[in-house]
């Protein structure tokens, strides 16, 4: 992970716009977690381009489809008592009450002491500071967007009640043909939301803006014929080039149109969007009523196997490969009942999206919200006041209790972490200076590459400016949350760390040695896996090996380039993948190779030259490398000793453990407490990585 993406996950809430979409486009997110919905293909600009009504558009006979009427509109929630939101803990419908195989934690804002760690106490108060620093302003701006949508609700006087949230979540779970139990339990494992959660900060304010934008969300025939024709009409399957400028895309036309065979590579190599370059060109079918109109002009103009000529797009140029024409799909009359609903469902919620964005605007426009929170100044000067809507006040203590609610648990692992790591280094008596942060810091830049102009000192401000520029992220929560750890840590492991004689060779050798071009498929299913191998035993051609690539890789890049992968190298940690590899010869098939839950088959192309340099030049630079990776598996050791040395009690998970020291001490075979279960947030052998301060996070010590 790198350093800005890493800052993307101290994340912030966007815009009231973002905020709102944000609610509609989580509602489906487990369509890709359950498989549910089957990826296309890579994004491309055609994909994302806005809907619009095309200006012109090529001549292509659409069959209409039989007129049908109307599905029945849905029946009207059943009414019950009105919940309106206020701020804080009531905001939104409170959760109907479940069975539950556990425990059910008490409420994170009822606890006065959160944990304790080895006898020391994290206050409500402590934890309460912690998330306002990290979260504190996503969360006002979210309790604002609350609060304007249960104005609107009290002027237009509608009502939101529980028995309409569990309706709507029993539609939404039914939508994927799940129970609502399994879609609440996905949502708790992929997305870490609560029932209360999920129905206070996601369905309450969906159902909200929904019957708040009704009246402007109407879905007309017209419309209704359009995603028909765009679903079920004709389709192009073509490759596409982005290019910047008219004199590029007109010499890239020249070499494509001279030889369309080469339009991939091309497209690989000179395609703006790296998405659309590594399918080698390859996008989604383009269909009708889908985006640009002038790309689906030129898209249905082609025959099998033309170019078009430079297509101009924004501030663009586009080349397009037609690869087959699809006919329209057949529908039955039958059919079209269902297909209109769906479609109309479809159409409803982008239209709902935009109603949404254009309804707070209209708020925002008639209130007057003043953010206290994010000004010093005006902060000092209303102490206890976070904001204002229309003069009527959030308190400092609101937001503190939401955030909470919301974030307590993460940012408590993370500060359980950090007393740990502070506990042992007050043991040890281990100082941490600043001039120890600001060298971890420069550390970080040097890995990245980032240096001051013309030397090869690293520039500390261009990457504290780097990680910082993205959302949530600030410098003095980069340093506590990564930079802190990961200096605590390797003081901690000292001078544990050698690199050998014998570490250099092997890292000389991994970066500038002989390495193995190969093609690989890579298969989910072992008896699938036999008969593509069986198969590709009959055939043994580099070719009908690029195609079943192609057909049935279920790895992304591999599938786009026909099975092509980087080349592999020695001492790189592939285990059977490496040593399969250097036993071929160019032209050799491997067997196949069982890795994980995976399934391999590699064919050896070649072998490449090493690297013609001189082993003292970069004798230091291999030193800092593998110093740098051997210290962190010690960190990790490290770290995970201290974890289960430590007597851990969490309040808000009703986790407990005893700690090494403490079982030690009762005896060797004295039981485990009743219900206490190892808190175990960083487990070397699983992928985890101990704090770095190339990967910052928000709210937690450890990153994951």
């Amino acid at each position: 992970m790198s350093g800005m993406e890493a800052s993307t996950a101290a994340r912030k809430a966007g815009r009231p716009t973002r905020w709102i979409c944000g609610l509609v486009s989580l509602i489906s997110f487990a369509a890709v977690a359950i498989g549910i919905r089957v990826s296309q293909g890579p994004t491309s600009a055609y994909a994302q381009a806005p809907a619009k009504s095309p200006t012109s558009r090529p001549t292509v006979p659409i069959t209409k489809r039989p007129t049908a009427e109307k599905p029945a509109a849905a029946a009207p929630a059943a009414k019950a008592p009105a919940t309106n939101p206020t701020i804080g803990a009531s905001s939104a419908p409170a959760t109907t009450s479940r069975p539950a195989a556990t425990r059910t934690p008490p409420p994170i804002n009822s606890l006065k002491v959160m944990a304790v760690v080895n006898a020391e106490p994290i206050s409500r108060q402590d934890l309460g500071y912690q998330c306002l620093r990290r979260y504190g302003e996503e969360v006002l701006e979210s309790l604002v967007n609350m609060q304007l949508i249960g104005e609107a609700l009290k002027a237009q006087n509608i009502q939101i009640t529980d028995k309409d949230v569990g309706l709507e979540i029993d539609r939404i779970a039914a939508k994927f043909s799940l129970p609502t139990d399994r879609w609440l339990a996905l949502l708790r494992e992929e997305r870490g939301f609560t029932e209360s959660q999920y129905r206070r900060e996601v369905v309450w304010p969906m159902l909200a803006l929904r019957k708040l934008s009704a009246a402007d969300v109407q879905v007309t025939k017209e419309e209704l014929q359009r995603a028909f024709e765009s679903e079920y009409g004709p389709k192009v399957r073509a490759r596409m080039i982005i290019l910047p400028t008219l004199q590029k895309a007109k010499a890239i036309y020249a070499e494509a149109t001279a030889d369309p065979r080469k339009f991939g590579p091309l497209a690989k190599e000179h395609c703006e969007d790296p998405n659309i370059a590594a399918a080698s060109g390859v996008i989604p079918p383009i269909g009708l009523h889908m985006g640009s109109a002038e790309i689906e002009k030129a898209a249905f103009a082609l025959k099998k196997g033309e170019v078009s000529p430079p297509i101009a797009v924004a501030n663009k140029y586009v080349l397009l490969y037609c690869e087959d024409q699809i006919p329209q799909q057949y529908v039955s009359e039958q059919n079209i009942p269902l297909i209109d609903k769906q479609l109309s469902e479809k159409l409803r919620e982008e239209k709902m999206r935009r109603a949404s964005s254009e309804f707070f605007a209209k708020m925002q426009q008639s209130t007057k919200v003043v953010n206290v929170w994010s000004d010093p100044a005006a902060r000092k000067a209303q102490p206890g006041v976070a904001a204002t809507i229309n003069g009527k006040p959030i308190t400092i203590e609101q937001l503190q209790n939401e955030c909470l609610e919301r974030y307590g648990s993460d940012v408590l692992e993370g500060e359980i972490n950090r007393k740990i790591l502070t506990q042992e280094l007050a043991r040890r008596k281990i100082a941490i200076t600043k001039q120890d942060l600001d060298a971890e810091i420069e550390r970080a830049a040097e890995s990245y590459g980032i240096f001051k102009k013309g030397t090869t000192e690293p520039d500390r401000e261009a990457w504290l400016k780097q990680v910082t520029a993205h959302d949530g992220a600030t410098e003095d929560i980069y340093t506590d949350d990564a930079v802190w750890p990961s200096v605590a840590l390797k003081k901690l492991v000292g001078s544990k760390v050698k690199v050998t004689d014998d570490d250099l060779q092997k890292g000389f050798e991994s970066s500038y040695g002989e390495r193995v071009e190969v093609l690989a498929i890579v298969l989910g299913d072992q008896r699938q896996a036999q008969r593509v191998w069986d198969d590709l035993r009959k055939t043994p051609t580099q070719a009908y090996f690029e195609e079943a690539a192609e057909n049935f890789s279920i790895e992304p890049a591999s599938r786009a380039n026909r099975g092509k992968v980087p080349p592999i190298r020695r001492h790189s940690g592939a285990g059977v993948i490496e040593q399969e590899a250097f036993k071929l010869k160019a032209g050799e098939m491997s067997g196949i190779l069982a890795v994980d839950d995976q399934f391999i088959i590699l064919r050896c192309v070649g072998r490449t030259q090493p690297v013609q340099v001189d082993f003292a030049s970069v004798k230091d630079n291999l030193y800092k490398d593998i110093h740098e990776k051997k210290i962190r598996v010690e960190m990790n050791k490290e770290f995970d000793k201290l974890l289960a040395a430590a007597q851990i009690d969490n309040f808000v998970t009703q986790t407990s453990q005893a700690g090494r020291r403490t079982a030690a001490a009762a005896g060797p075979t004295a039981p485990a407490p009743k219900g206490s279960s190892k808190l175990s947030p960083l487990k070397s052998g699983s992928g985890a990585a101990v704090p770095s301060a190339a990967t910052p996070s928000k709210g937690k010590t450890t990153t994951r």
